[in-house]
């Protein structure tokens, strides 16, 4: 167990319709052929941990030019990033108390859009960069071709960055905090499994998991954002048998209620 804090910034939120959250969430039937569509707003999120061995930020969020160019005009519809200008990565960081150079490490969980917006930030930088060998990879087919996910952009990654790259499917570089790959919404996703002293476990899922339906009823993601239903599946069974063996607390990526309960962080 390790006496560190983890502080949560808000990074803006996502209007979008949430089918691509939970498959299925809106059906069609023979007395309602067609339903309203659940359109809603999901929040996006970061953390930073301030651990005994450094300062780590977990993601960067959307960039703050979102809807000023630097998304694609189909992805920023589907994903409206309404409020991206108001949540430049250095203001929410000052906001939470920190500076860019109070940054020791950067985790990117994976590389998508509203993950990997604030990278730019550390351009030049020694600051170490940790992602997923299989997610930069997958990033850079993606971005690079016409096959892959259409949610990378690439000048949100392609910087000159000290990529610290994660090679297995389970790495500790800090005292109780270990990288877990969870592949199924990208093959690289990567969550975090911290060890807090008084707190306990907590396991972020990243986009593993975007809402608690992904859990609870373990309904999958929205096809358009699921790489692999296979892999995804076992990746939640392998989340549920570490919450299992460590009473953990088990946090999602993209659920506003949740998120309410969670903002004020742990170890404060």
């Amino acid at each position: 167990m390790v006496d560190a804090t983890i502080d949560v910034l808000y990074r803006g939120g996502l209007e979008c319709d949430q089918n691509y959250m939970i498959e299925g969430q809106t059906l069609a039937s023979h007395d309602e052929p067609n339903p309203d569509l659940d359109y809603d707003e999901i929040p996006v999120w970061n953390l930073v941990i301030d651990h005994p061995e450094g300062t780590i930020l977990w993601d960067t969020g959307s960039h703050h030019d979102a809807l000023d160019g630097h998304w694609p005009e189909g992805l920023a519809q589907a994903f409206y990033p309404h409020d991206a200008h108001e949540h430049r990565l250095d203001d929410d960081l000052e906001e939470a108390g920190y500076g860019l150079d109070d940054i020791d490490a950067v985790f990117q969980t994976h590389l998508h859009l509203d993950h990997a917006g604030g990278l730019e930030f550390f351009d030049g930088t020694d600051v170490p960069v940790y992602v997923h060998e299989k997610e930069i990879k997958f990033a850079y087919y993606s971005a690079k071709t016409e096959k892959g996910s259409s949610a990378y952009i690439l000048k949100d990654f392609d910087h000159d960055l000290n990529w610290q790259v994660i090679h297995q499917d389970r790495e500790q570089h800090f005292e109780d905090v270990e990288f877990v790959r969870f592949p199924g919404h990208t093959p690289g996703l990567t969550g975090t499994v911290i060890h807090l002293d008084d707190e306990g476990t907590i396991v972020f899922t990243g986009d593993q998991v975007y809402q608690a339906p992904n859990y609870e009823d373990e309904a999958p993601l929205g096809a358009g954002l699921l790489w692999g239903k296979t892999e995804w599946f076992n990746s939640l069974q392998r989340i549920k048998e570490i919450e299992r063996r460590h009473d953990a607390t088990v946090v999602y990526g993209h659920d506003s209620d949740q998120f309410a309960e969670i903002e004020d962080g742990w170890g404060r």
